[in-house]
């Protein structure tokens, strides 16, 4: 059985099943003396922006599409524009349908809540919002915002989870007065699914104009989803980069601070949907001190100035003596943030982006720019924009000319204003074979041949420039991961299998590799968005990725060791923990057999025992669904002997733990 197994499998890949045979041990030779440079930390970094259901739909807890009424509300209910065949569509008109004689809503300009207009709505009419995700038995809490046209209105409120008339909950309120005012309602669902709910808001009596509802899980964390916190904590990234990312050159910062009801809705400058600015600064300082990271936060040089930049850090980092930080403590934060790494700018070099200009003048806008950052807080660590091949031929005439990268001109004119110098990268799913399956040797190599091609062409390009006088000016990788379809989860929310967690586990072997150089790393984009964490209206699950990430966070060591071979197809890293104490050796096994490892160590004493984390799957297209049992995991196995070899499971990636003498 064992056999026919492996023959399968190995079918599955497309691979025979006798290129593979069983095969004599590897040998991994160990030099405790031949050691890289510190693995920063930072490796770790996750990348979160405003797009898609990264943080509305994933982080952020608020259940509501558009509660600040963005799209005017029309007799017309067609909320979704695109990705319509998929379960998570994006809205492109108004969401809100109309309960009753379409002629009773109408959209008032005038004293309105927020934004351009608000609904104004006659009795004996509403609003309904549908396709909510409930869970049965669990409690629901929100607030509306009311007005009377007159003197007084009532509105009666309910949550809805089935057809029949007792499937619902309601609560009536009484508005009086001439000014908005907010009452709070708590629901809790008898039945569930992912699209089973429904909120309606029914006049009663009066004309009355309605302000922004809410409606989120009770038990949320000070707006965020519990369920996803919970995996984002487990996760354990170091530093978290936000909010863009193509969306910071269109972000204004200053929408999103204050009273979180009266920040305008905006259309997202950069990507699709309404930018509805209920996570601003202050909800990602919560969040990162939540998941216990370091944020680090990217300002707008697209449609941006230096001046709202440098007010940015103001309010982030400055006393309430300062125009930025007084308005951090007037919105009840007194105490500064601190925050400490910036990013200037997100690609600006590519004509994709919001307020793209020639290089001979982003140079100049940069340094505008790094001078008023740190004017305010000298201590900033300021990554600049960076990408070593992109050479606008048809936008930029003089960098044609010149046959220069972004990075080197920013090198070239930009070096005393930056702390760190960025690159991004994506792979997708490729080469096929074929029969029209992915090559899953060569997909898996795809993320560590891109992260060695940028190292690579760093060293040569930074060798060759006279003012960097022979220093190494550091990179960070703030955007890398596999990008391909199909979007299951919403915008850019493409499944990550099996192949995809082993492809990021040689990555990250090649960061180690490159320890000297990379000194930070921002997986791209965190959750749904090409995402290490996906959710579903109701649940979150690890993706294969984040399995990976969390594993090698939590357990790889930080001294990486120098080996002397590539063991291709297989990938192997090893480095010792910061006391020294222990070794920790990463392998990925991409074929269909298990393999075999001695360990050859010089300088280093082996324990008699030790720990292996491995994380395999039934096939490579194996895959985690929020709500389902895990496909992919991690498991682990104690009391493992070292003096024989080590064994690694066909089709996985496995970590060894192997304490020292």
């Amino acid at each position: 059985m064992r056999s026919i197994r492996r023959t399968l499998l190995a079918i599955s890949l497309g691979l025979a099943a006798t290129a593979f045979a069983a095969a004599a041990p590897l040998e991994v030779k160990l030099d405790a003396a031949k050691t890289g440079a510190p693995i920063n930390p930072h490796i770790y970094g996750q990348f979160i922006e405003h797009l898609g259901r990264c943080i509305y739909g994933g982080i952020w807890a608020e259940m509501l599409e558009d509660r600040k009424f963005y799209f005017p509300i029309t007799a017309n209910y067609a909320p979704y524009k695109s990705l319509t065949d998929s379960a998570y569509p994006v809205v492109g008109a108004s969401p809100w349908q109309i309960i009753g004689d379409p002629s009773a809503v109408t959209m008032v300009k005038e004293n309105a809540f927020v934004g351009t207009h608000s609904p104004r709505v006659a009795a004996g009419a509403g609003l309904r919002q549908r396709d909510l995700g409930l869970v049965a038995g669990k409690a629901y809490v929100g607030y509306l915002w009311a007005r009377p046209a007159g003197g007084k209105a009532e509105i009666e409120v309910a949550l809805i989870w089935g057809s029949a008339a007792g499937d619902r909950a309601t609560k009536r309120f009484t508005f009086t007065g001439g000014e908005f005012a907010k009452q709070a309602f708590k629901f809790t669902a008898q039945r569930g699914g992912e699209n089973a709910g429904a909120l309606e808001l029914r006049v009663l009596s009066g004309d009355v104009l309605i302000g922004p509802p809410s409606l989120m899980p009770a038990d949320h964390v000070r707006g965020m989803r519990r369920d996803t916190l919970a995996l984002l904590k487990q996760l354990n990234g170091t530093v978290y980069r936000w909010p863009g990312g193509n969306f910071a050159s269109g972000y204004d910062w200053r929408d999103g601070i204050g009273d979180r009801d009266r920040r305008p809705p905006r259309k997202n400058p950069a990507w699709t949907g309404v930018e509805h600015n209920d996570f601003g600064t202050d909800e990602f300082i919560a969040f990162c001190r939540e998941v216990g990271t370091e944020p680090m936060i990217a300002a707008n040089t697209g449609f941006g100035d230096a001046y709202s930049a440098a007010q940015w850090v103001e309010y982030c980092n400055r006393g309430a003596d300062t125009i930025g930080g007084g308005w951090r403590a007037k919105n009840g934060h007194a105490a500064p943030y601190g925050v400490k790494y910036w990013c200037v700018g997100n690609e600006m070099f590519g004509p994709w982006q919001l307020g793209f200009m020639q290089m001979a003048h982003y140079t100049l806008k940069h340094n505008l720019f790094a001078e008023a950052m740190w004017q305010v807080d000298p201590s900033l660590k300021l990554t600049a924009v960076g990408d070593l091949e992109t050479i606008n031929k048809n936008h930029d005439p003089d960098q044609a000319k010149s046959g220069k990268g972004c990075t080197q001109i920013m090198l070239e004119q930009c070096l005393d204003h930056m702390s760190i110098l960025s690159e991004h990268f994506y792979s997708g799913r490729v080469p096929w074979t074929k029969d029209g399956r992915v090559d899953l040797l060569s997909h898996v190599g795809l993320l560590k041949n891109a992260i060695r091609k940028k190292a690579d062409g760093h060293r040569k390009l930074q060798a060759s420039l006279s003012n960097l006088q022979g220093r190494l000016m550091p990179i960070t990788m703030d955007e890398w991961n596999y990008w391909h379809r199909e979007y299951a989860y919403g915008e850019l929310g493409c499944i990550y299998e099996l192949s995809d967690g082993l492809g990021t586990a040689a990555g990250l072997h090649e960061y180690f590799r490159q320890s000297d150089l990379i000194q930070m790393a921002h997986y791209a984009q965190t959750v749904n968005v090409i995402g290490a964490i996906k959710t579903s209206k109701t649940t979150a699950e690890m993706e294969t990725t984040g399995l990976v990430l969390q594993l090698y966070r939590a357990h790889f060591g930080e001294k990486p060791l120098v080996l002397e071979k590539d063991f291709a197809p297989y990938d192997v890293a090893a480095a010792l923990t910061k006391d020294g104490r222990t070794l920790t050796v990463g392998v990925v096994n991409p074929t269909a057999e298990e393999i075999e490892i001695t360990l050859a160590p010089t300088g280093l004493a082996l324990a008699a025992r030790g720990t292996r984390y491995h994380i395999t799957g039934p096939n490579d297209r194996a895959h985690n669904t929020p709500g389902q049992p895990r496909v992919v995991d991690l498991k682990r196995t104690d009391n493992i002997a070292t003096n024989a070899p080590l064994r690694v499971p066909a089709l996985s990636n496995a970590l060894f733990v192997l304490p020292l003498k």
